[in-house]
């Protein structure tokens, strides 16, 4: 029997379907151990809240960090534990909790290999240079810890291409077309170099190709090839996949979680669960209510997470008796962000990674025009520096040359080779991009002391001279020169601010998911007050508090344990249902 009644009156003890284990989200924790739990011989079925496969996986950049992996030795890299307890001790201190972090790494490299040898489609490549954001601590690595989901092909997937989430616009070309930052360089280079010319004609012939077929392009890349990669593996796993279904109440009978109530086209169902609930629903970056609770700041804060990430597992896990994790250093990952107003009203928030804030010539001001911090340290880092200074907003800033060469948020660089003027039109008529013909007309226009701005855009000029910046040592770490223009020079950081006119766009906190998550053991289970599991639920990806406690070490450091912690559950559920071991999957 469909149910329709409310079912926070009570759980009647009847049941509308069952199988092994319920996952609740699609993103990489969820995917990962319902693949896990699949292959083991268990009956999986996940749910998405939404109507696309993928979550924050889906929109993200797709970096997995994974030390002590076996692709590394491929790009010329080893790796210790040592040193990797060294950069963590380093970068997490106290706040890390040993037992789980001894569980992910210990479990990162069997993983890899898990997707490798057991899923149709998960694959990755590693980083042969990708320095670890606190490059000059001890430990830290050069490259080899960071992969990357491989390229993917979605035209295998047919019509089902349509259900994996799409990335957002503001990281596609022409509408459709994912593009990575080697492409980008030789799209820049069209007109300009015969293999860029080569390259982009390539690329867009395969692309006008697919929108024959598609509605996007088919060449996936970054998180939007991971999230395609876990789709097509879960097909053709045979697990099932409910779209637009959300989890509505979590059923406690027996001292366990023994299924769950779902909703779906306003159908109330109730799921039975044999083994276990799988909570991976995205975290809670998207809820306001939840931002208002945990994130600081939150009336000025913008989030990149999809709008499903609403708290949902966590709430659920709540009502069961679970905890909220505790002293984290941050409740999210944040990542400066500017707005753009639309003609419709709404906004396009454009996070601000790795793209401008680390060029030569860029440089970061508060209201009253002077730097604040090392603009070339990582997107964490810079907001924390933005909370800890109250600058609420930041500006941005550049000039026409350096704007030109390298964009400034949704701003493009433009095409090399094109003789006449690009046109900032439409920014400049939305207010996202703000223009001064003068270092003084811009501070005035920014509504700051023109004076001061002067000071700094001069102390930035003799730094670019010099290559060297007293302030802040921006551009002296291998991570941010690893993000800024090596062919420029003497610092690959700073470059003069001289030729206007002039340009800024406001910078406010924002976040790329949320930090802050339920407490579990290294099994990844579920707690409850008392600190005991709470059998049969079990929590993976955002919804399990951070295993670096609100730290972002490197590139990686949230979809790397995402998808460990859910092979490690994806193991731990078969060991417990005395499922038959498959080969591959350690239950002991």
């Amino acid at each position: 029997m469909k149910r329709d009644e409310p079912t926070h009156l009570g759980w009647d003890g009847s049941w509308d379907a069952e199988c092994d284990v319920v996952v609740v989200g699609s993103g990489a924790g969820g995917m990962s151990a319902a693949l896990t739990a699949a292959h083991a011989g268990l009956r999986v079925t996940v749910i998405e809240k939404t109507a696309y496969f993928g979550g924050s996986t889906a929109v993200s950049g797709g970096a997995v960090w994974i030390p002590e992996n076996t692709l590394m030795a491929g790009v010329g890299h080893t790796d210790s534990r040592a040193s990797v307890m060294r950069y963590l001790d380093a970068t997490i201190g106290p706040r890390m909790r040993p037992e789980l972090m001894r569980a992910y790494l210990d479990n990162g490299p069997r993983m890899v290999e898990f997707m490798h040898a057991h899923t149709s489609a998960v694959r990755f490549t590693s980083r042969a240079l990708s320095p670890d954001y606190q490059s000059d601590l001890d430990g830290a690595s050069m490259g080899g810890r960071t992969l990357d989901p491989a390229e993917f092909d979605a035209r295998v997937l047919g019509a089902r291409f349509d259900e994996v989430r799409r990335p957002y616009p503001q990281f596609m070309a022409l509408g459709g077309m994912m593009v990575n930052r080697k492409d980008i360089d030789r799209l820049l280079a069209a007109f300009t170099t015969v293999e860029g010319f080569a390259h982009s004609t390539k690329l867009v012939w395969r692309y006008l190709r697919d929108r024959t077929r598609f509605s996007r392009g088919t060449r996936l890349l970054l998180g939007n090839a991971l999230a395609a990669r876990l789709f097509k593996s879960a097909i053709d796993a045979g697990i099932t996949l409910m779209s637009r279904t959300s989890a509505h109440q979590l059923i406690h009978a027996d001292d366990r979680i023994v299924g769950i109530v779902v909703v779906r086209d306003g159908k109330h169902t109730a799921i039975r669960a044999r083994h276990a609930v799988v909570l991976a629903s995205g975290g809670f970056a998207a809820s306001p209510a939840w931002r208002a609770r945990h994130v600081p700041h939150a009336e000025q804060h913008s989030s990149l997470s999809p709008e499903g990430n609403t708290g949902d597992g966590m709430t659920l896990a709540l009502d069961v008796g679970a905890q909220l994790a505790r002293g984290n250093a941050s409740n999210a990952f944040w990542s400066p962000v500017s707005r753009m107003k639309l003609d419709d009203g709404s906004a396009r928030v454009f996070p601000h990674l790795v793209t401008d804030r680390q060029k030569p010539g860029v440089i970061a001001v508060n209201a009253k025009g002077r730097r604040f911090t090392n603009e070339s340290a990582s997107y964490h880092a810079f907001v924390n520096a933005m909370h800890d200074t109250q600058t609420l907003p930041a500006y941005l800033i550049c000039d026409s040359a350096c704007l030109r060469q390298y964009g400034l948020g949704l701003v493009r660089p433009a095409v090399q080779g094109f003789g006449w003027a690009t046109s900032y039109r439409r920014y400049l008529r939305s207010g996202y991009l703000i223009r001064g013909n003068t270092i003084a007309d811009l501070a005035k226009q920014l509504g700051i002391d023109a004076h001061a701005l002067e000071q700094t855009v001069s102390k930035a000029n003799l730094s670019a001279r010099t290559g060297r910046d007293a302030e802040f040592g921006r551009g002296t770490q291998a991570y941010s020169q690893y993000l800024g223009d090596p062919a420029h020079g003497p610092n690959p950081c700073l470059g003069p601010i001289s030729t206007g006119p002039f340009y800024a766009v406001v910078l406010y906190p924002g976040d790329i998911g949320s930090a802050l998550g339920l407490q579990t053991n290294a099994n990844a289970q579920v707690l409850d007050d008392a600190g005991e599991p709470i059998t049969g639920l079990y929590a993976c990806g955002n919804d399990m508090n951070s295993v670096m406690a609100g730290n972002y070490p490197a590139a990686g450091i949230t979809l790397g344990p995402a998808l460990t912690f859910g092979y490690i559950v994806g193991r731990e559920i078969a060991a417990h249902a005395k499922a038959p071991a498959a080969q591959g999957i350690e239950t002991q």
